[in-house]
């Protein structure tokens, strides 16, 4: 058979294996693996199962526990371990992420002269995906940026140190496409407010139960792991670790907009972006509370692409016949 001149090859399926796969939104696997061709993951299973099911070209055999890629839904430093997406306020120069144009405009005629032509400009040149940070302390300038954030389709994201819940609602930014940074504790109607619109709310550390309890939706700020252990020492549930776990992962991915169709992070299943991290968990504990314990990352797999973490050689097999 020939090959139509300027096609490419089929890109290779790749299996990575561990003796824990964590997907999040299904049940921990021992002795599990995913399959991985090019920047989709076609399946997660039992590494048995799928060496029989897939034409695997090569095999990546990782120690510890493999997680979806980790979410920062408001990343103010360095990226954590495991992190392959974030939201980032202001320009970016890796791969995975949102990038929140900041809009502080104080001024209802700086806007309309200057600042609102100069956000349709930057979000029509900005080519990876673009949300608005809306951070103008005038009332018409947050309901301006509201409506183009529905012009455009875009994610929003608010402060809740700069707005109150009831501010933002008032200037119809709260929504399923918009989540806020949590500045301190909220009231009850602050939270029902928030859970009807459906907006999450992004935590990095305070006492998470009522949040959890009346399901407001919650991701985590900063680096996930260090976030989710300041909540931990804070908040006394049961299964809290599991809860923190999804806040780092799929909930993360619902802030981000990215948690629904191909291409979507936060879990692993078929069609998922091939977005992974490994830690050294090793041990026959808790993986929810193990993650949560400062293990070592041993590596992340970033759109299908393998980046061992220094001083880590997983093991490489190529399949034959």
């Amino acid at each position: 058979m020939t090959r139509a001149f300027g096609t490419r090859p089929p890109a290779p399926v790749i299996l990575h294996s561990a003796p824990l796969v964590l997907p999040v939104t299904a049940p921990p696997l021992r002795d599990g693996a995913v399959v991985v061709r090019g920047e989709r993951v076609l399946q997660v299973g039992p590494r048995t199962d799928l060496r029989t099911a897939f034409p695997i070209d090569e095999e990546i055999r990782w120690p510890g526990m493999i997680t979806p890629g980790l979410v920062d839904a408001c990343r103010t430093g360095p990226l954590g371990p495991g992190v392959t997406w974030a939201a980032d306020v202001g320009e970016h120069d890796r791969p995975g992420g949102v990038t929140y144009l900041e809009v502080g405009c104080a001024s209802e005629q700086a806007w309309e002269e200057r600042d609102r032509d100069a956000l349709i400009t930057a979000i029509r040149e900005h080519a990876g995906p673009v949300g608005v940070a809306a951070h103008a302390t005038d009332p018409q300038v947050m309901e301006d940026l509201a409506v183009l954030a529905r012009t455009f389709g875009l994610r929003l994201t608010a402060d809740l140190g700069r707005h109150s819940p009831a501010a933002l609602d008032e200037a119809g930014v709260l929504g399923p496409h918009c989540h806020v940074a949590g500045a301190g504790p909220l009231g009850p109607g602050e939270r029902k407010l928030l859970r009807l619109r459906g907006t999450s709310v992004a935590l990095s550390g305070g006492d998470v139960s009522a949040l959890v309890e009346e399901g407001n939706p919650i991701a985590l700020c900063g680096p996930p792991l260090a976030a989710a252990r300041a909540v931990r020492q804070a908040t006394r549930l049961p299964r809290l670790e599991r809860v923190l776990v999804e806040a780092a992962t799929i909930g993360g991915a619902r802030a981000l907009g990215r948690a629904e169709g191909p291409g979507r992070i936060g879990t692993l299943a078929p069609a998922c972006a091939a977005d992974l991290a490994v830690f050294d968990t090793r041990g026959g504990r808790n993986p929810y509370a193990a993650l949560l314990d400062q293990p070592p990352l041993l590596g992340t797999v970033i759109g299908g692409r393998t980046h061992p973490a220094r001083a880590t050689q997983p093991e490489h097999h190529e399949e034959t016949g």
